[in-house]
């Protein structure tokens, strides 16, 4: 069963030309545009009698004593020697005497933020088949699944920093475009699904140091669940501006956004022809029903140090989703309809601890939606109430994710239930329950790869209403309202190369996939007539994959 929900939104386009990578490189590699358009700064300059150099007649100095002498500079920042030495396997270096205080130096300004073009892309491609000859397939039932057999996928962000001198404030504007599957070179077409995922622009200490502020449209989301490709607290895409302000311990802040949608589906817009102004020749289009969703939330975090390096964090998040009201024409021209007003909120939290090194930490999230915001903020209410709204409808979620690394060896696991029902009061297919539990363990042979493993059970139960068939000369029996449930348990072998080095979340990666997948007769019966998926019990899924990112600099929201 393919996911629920669009893979980057409603809004598409179809884009031919230069790429917009080979245009971002050109704008880095111009050093006339990058010093055009950025502010030099002043180096700090150095106190006279260091900068000069000594007259011609001024002897040599005479050689140090050993008690002038400088003391010996500190040791690399070796992470690995000091990891050792914390466990023990290398000998504490013996503490040196320190030399007498000297007078203390100015304190050199630190340089401003870069100024710049940044380039940054994250993707995944993959080709594999079922042993059958058929393509290979997601065969996840649940929502969020493992991304081993997910689609291809990419995006480029170009980015733009400028330090204004003027009033201390950085700028970023970033333009991230998105492109999915089918590809050229797998079907021949040369179309391009394409959706702009990134056009904003956000203010750094504007007005007071910690605080910035951006406007425009973008992906706005907090920490992730690696394992299930999805963000399990906060993961809006709006268009709007918000804010944010950072506390000076650097461990705390809030933000806040607003934004609008409108998606495209008759809920929330209908267009229908009339006669030109002053009875003119033709039809023109005009908007009955035009209204759209505001979406506010707001975001509270705080880390707590933990020794060294660790720490563990708490978040606290809400949402409002209000819809207005609005006027529709019926199948009966010129007969209207009036759609009442709807709103949503969402409200959840996240507990989480992290040691700060080898990327080992846990979350959980939970997340519970009521309204119109159950369906998501692409989401057109559907199965309402009475009233005609979406009251009563309702979202859980519960997820826990994590990973830990020692030596090597590595674990990723994630898990979550969900349960959702619509407005409706009466159970139908929409209404489910599904979870999953899943890991994926790692052994590093080297420095430059290794094998991992993937397991993962996951059911789901769906409160459909549905006709049996009857035997050929009997009456037909009464629909059945009864639950169906069905599960499915898949395990993978992912031989991998890690040319950027040992680590679960080190990228490039470069992937040997092999996935098993049994279901059961309920996870059968899910899938439409004569559908594979209906018909077989073991389904395999042989292929290659490859997963990058590099990034020019975080564009979420926290």
């Amino acid at each position: 069963m393919r996911r629920s929900g669009p893979e980057f939104g409603p809004r598409r386009s179809r884009i031919h030309g230069v790429p917009l990578a080979l245009l971002a490189a050109a704008l880095c590699a111009s050093p006339s545009l990058a010093a055009a358009q950025t502010e030099p700064t002043a180096e700090p300059k150095p106190p006279a009698s260091e900068g000069a150099p000594p007259p011609a007649d001024t002897p040599p100095p005479p050689p140090p004593s050993e008690a002038s002498k400088p003391a010996d500079p500190p040791p690399a920042n070796d992470g690995q020697a000091q990891r050792r030495a914390d466990a023990g396997d290398v000998k504490p270096a013996e503490p040196k005497a320190e030399a007498p205080p000297a007078a203390e130096a100015p304190k050199a300004t630190p340089p401003p933020p870069e100024s710049g073009f940044f380039l940054g892309t994250y993707g995944r491609v993959g080709a594999a088949t079922d042993f059958r000859k058929r393509a290979g397939r997601d065969a996840d039932i649940v929502a969020r699944g493992s991304r081993l057999d997910e689609s291809p996928y990419v995006e480029i962000d170009v980015q733009r920093q400028d330090y204004w001198k003027a009033t201390g404030t950085t700028t970023r504007a970033v333009i991230t475009l998105g492109t999915s599957a089918p590809l050229f070179h797998y079907n021949a077409d040369f179309n391009v699904r394409m959706a702009v995922r990134n056009l904003f622009l956000q203010a750094n200490n504007v007005v007071t140091k910690g605080l910035s502020a951006w406007v425009g449209s973008r992906m706005y989301r907090g920490d992730d669940s690696y394992l299930l490709d999805f963000w399990p607290l906060d993961n809006l895409n709006t268009v709007g501006g918000g804010l944010r302000y950072d506390f000076a311990n650097g461990r705390t802040f809030v933000a806040w956004h607003a934004g609008l949608n409108q998606p495209n589906t008759g809920f929330f817009r209908q267009t229908v022809g009339r006669t030109p102004a002053l009875n003119q020749v033709g039809s023109t289009n005009v908007n009955i029903l035009d209204r759209q969703k505001f979406i506010t939330s707001l975001k509270a975090s705080h880390i707590l140090k933990v020794g060294q390096t660790g720490g563990v964090k708490a978040v606290f998040y809400g949402e409002l989703h209000d819809i207005p009201s609005g006027q529709r024409e019926t199948e009966v021209k010129g007969t209207y309809e009036s759609l009442p007003s709807d709103f949503g909120y969402v409200v959840g939290a996240q507990f989480g601890a992290f040691t700060g090194r080898d990327a080992s930490h846990v979350n959980l999230f939970l997340r519970y939606a009521g309204g119109a915001a159950a369906y998501g903020e692409f989401g057109t209410p559907f199965q309402l109430a009475p009233d005609r709204t979406s009251a009563g409808a309702r979202e859980l979620w519960i997820t826990l994710s994590g990973n830990w690394e020692t030596g090597p060896l590595g674990l990723m696991a994630a898990a979550y239930y969900r349960s959702f029902r619509d407005a409706s009061p009466a159970l139908d297919f929409n209404d489910v329950d599904e979870g999953i539990i899943m890991a994926r363990p790692h052994f590093f042979l080297t420095e430059w790869g290794g094998i991992a493993t993937e397991l993962s059970y996951q059911a789901q139960q769906r409160g459909v209403r549905y006709q049996p068939q009857a035997p050929p000369g009997q009456p037909i029996p009464a629909p059945s309202a009864d639950p169906v449930m069905g599960g499915l348990f898949r395990i993978g072998l992912v031989p991998f190369l890690n040319p950027a080095g040992k680590g679960s979340y080190s990228r490039p990666q470069l992937r040997l996939i092999y996935l098993l997948t049994h279901r059961d007769e309920g996870a059968r019966s899910m899938y439409p007539k004569d559908d594979v998926f209906s018909l077989r019990e073991w389904e395999h899924f042989f292929g290659v994959g490859v997963e990058w990112w590099f990034n020019a600099q975080t564009t979420y929201g926290g």
